[in-house]
């Protein structure tokens, strides 16, 4: 069955850095767009970032542009999220995210939290 577990999270302060991976199971990876998503308590989950199955195209919300670099390896079977520049606003559960036809699948989350 698809399995995504994201690992990584924990406390930055702010303008610090955190690098999130996100291992994946369970499909062929390298034939699937993969996302980042992140969510506060009480707001909707919110999209970050997106890859394309080659790795060769990058999308970035606008909040995260220049800030956040996802990135992906094939031959492990693993997406990444470079956070440079932390802000108290980037604090979430950031979950990892694969479509299948029309299933979604998510990772259990990995807490980010940026405080000083």
């Amino acid at each position: 069955q698809v399995q995504l577990v994201e690992s990584g999270g924990g406390l930055v302060q702010p303008g610090g850095s955190l690098s999130l991976s996100c291992a994946a199971s369970g499909f062929t990876f390298s034939r699937y767009f993969m996302r980042w998503y992140r969510q506060v308590p009480g707001k909707e989950r919110e999209w970050v970032a997106g890859i394309s199955d080659g790795g060769s195209n990058v999308y970035y919300a606008d909040s995260v542009k220049g800030r956040f670099t996802i990135s992906r390896d094939n031959a492990k079977n693993q997406v990444y999220l470079q956070m440079n520049t932390l802000k108290p606003d980037d604090t979430a559960v950031y979950y990892c995210n694969v479509l299948i036809l029309t299933n979604d699948y998510w990772g259990q989350g990995t807490q980010v939290t940026v405080s000083s």
